[in-house]
């Protein structure tokens, strides 16, 4: 065996002691770590022949890298929908790297840290109070969840043509119908070869609204003439945190003929909250959902779950079985989970959030939402009632959306973005919304408190007298 490695294994306890101090420093200062950063990474450095062992190269990682990450998990990292990771998960992703177990066979001989899997997906079914009908997997994100879900959705349509998609491929053009989905749907889309651009847009509600309207949704369904189609639904949209009208889709379910497929990435933790549940009422009802657990769950990353009526097993199994591959077992035969999911290698993504679920509960979870909710709120609020900024949509949920009250001109937004994140207090996004340039906060981070709120709107009104 390699010298260096086996030096390493004799001091892998001195090794972890070092890199868990580490990471416990860097978790106690993690709000006073910078949000954003200018510094570039060193040019790229050669392979050397004989490698410098661990200790050494830990040192090297912390000269040349530590220094330049970003607080991405901690409270006032508020561009794109990022959560941090609890305590207990963190322990859980540990123990994923260390046991390093590949989640395939469930009560067969082997490996069985699927059952791990499914029965986190339980405990995910009751935190979302979604009906046990369901079955589903853990994948990297959102992207993979959509893709999965309707995977399985181009399959169902192609029963009703006789074929079998995953075998023969796309011959014709799948209808699919959505209002404001969500850019890792439409690269789903492209990736299943359906096309990102073959879709029938749906208008949304009039006024400041991002969900289907029905009436538009009904009308384009006629037209249809009864051919199937995929409706992709919103459950928390990007901008604005809007959710369609699941209780009128159920109603068109039981007259038309359809793959309904909702995108709940991270407005499905609505659920979790007594005062906003009533946004997903009828959700259970969809064919398939997404749901990002490295979002509202607060995991660490690539941690995501997909989850389909169980009555559509048999087509995930078409989808995503491995033909011509004996060693792997009869795809067909006894249940193998590996033919259920698209990745045959995974590691065992399930285990910090089965142990976040089971350390906070329904009633950790619910605190978090809500607490997330009314920060937003609280953050929204301030904005409304500033003479230097504006909504420019109502907080629904946990996301807000505005720009300077008193220019249009873009240039001035972009520098004032510019200015705020590289304060290092805060990062925020820019978007567009309703032909508006505008800036974007979201929050979902355990650990952002009121004080986190007061500290970025001092910071922004110090910058918009600056600029």
């Amino acid at each position: 065996m390699n010298k260096l490695l086996l030096t390493d294994l004799s001091e892998l306890e001195s090794l972890l002691e070092k890199v868990k101090k580490q990471g416990v420093d860097y978790i106690h200062k993690i709000a006073e770590r910078p949000t954003s950063t200018t510094r570039n990474i060193p040019e790229t450095r050669t392979l050397e022949t004989k490698g410098l062992g661990a200790h050494e190269t830990l040192k090297l990682f912390n000269k040349i890298f530590e220094p330049i990450l970003v607080s991405s998990s901690g409270p006032r990292f508020w561009g794109y929908v990022i959560g941090g990771a609890t305590p207990a998960s963190i322990i859980g992703d540990w123990l994923a790297t260390i046991y390093d177990q590949n989640p395939q066979a469930i009560n067969g001989e082997g490996d069985l840290s699927a059952n791990i899997e499914i029965e986190t997906i339980k405990l995910l079914l009751d935190l979302f109070k979604l009906p046990k009908s369901y079955v589903g997997g853990f994948v990297t994100g959102a992207t993979m969840s959509n893709f999965t879900c309707l995977a399985v959705a181009r399959q169902w349509i192609g029963k009703f043509t006789g074929k079998d998609i995953a075998k023969e491929g796309l011959t014709e053009k799948i209808p699919i119908l959505t209002a404001t989905p969500h850019s890792s749907a439409l690269k789903a889309l492209a990736l299943l070869g359906i096309g990102s651009n073959n879709i029938i847009k749906i208008k949304t509600i009039e006024g400041n609204r991002e969900a289907i309207s029905i009436d538009d949704l009904e009308a384009q369904i006629k037209k249809l003439n009864g051919q199937p189609f995929i409706l992709i639904a919103s459950a928390g949209t990007v901008n604005t945190v809007d959710f369609d009208d699941f209780s009128a889709i159920q109603k068109l379910k039981k007259q038309y003929n359809f793959w309904w497929h909702t995108d709940a990435a991270f407005g499905g933790f609505a659920a979790c909250s007594n005062t906003y549940k009533h946004f997903l009422k009828d959700w259970e009802h969809a064919d398939s959902i997404t749901i990002d657990c490295h979002k509202w769950l607060n995991v660490p990353y690539e941690s995501a779950v997909f989850l389909i009526k169980e009555v559509h097993s048999s087509l995930q199994t078409e989808c995503f079985q491995n033909p011509s591959a004996a060693y792997l077992g009869n795809p067909m035969g006894n249940f193998n989970y590996l033919n259920f999911l698209p990745e045959n290698s995974r590691r065992l993504k399930a285990l910090p959030a089965w142990f976040t679920l089971m350390a906070y509960g329904k009633d950790g979870y619910t605190s978090i939402v809500e607490n997330c909710i009314r920060l937003a709120k609280q953050f929204g609020c301030k904005i409304d009632q500033s003479a230097d900024f504006k909504l420019l949509a109502p907080v629904r949920l946990n996301t807000i959306i505005f720009n300077l009250k008193h220019t249009e001109n873009q240039d001035k937004l972009t520098v004032f973005l510019s200015h705020l994140n590289r304060t290092g207090k805060v990062f925020m996004t820019p978007t567009f919304y309703k032909n508006q340039y505008g800036i974007r906060a979201a929050f979902v981070n355990w650990r952002t408190t009121d004080d986190d709120v007061e500290l970025v709107f001092k910071e922004m009104n110090q910058i918009i007298r600056l600029i």
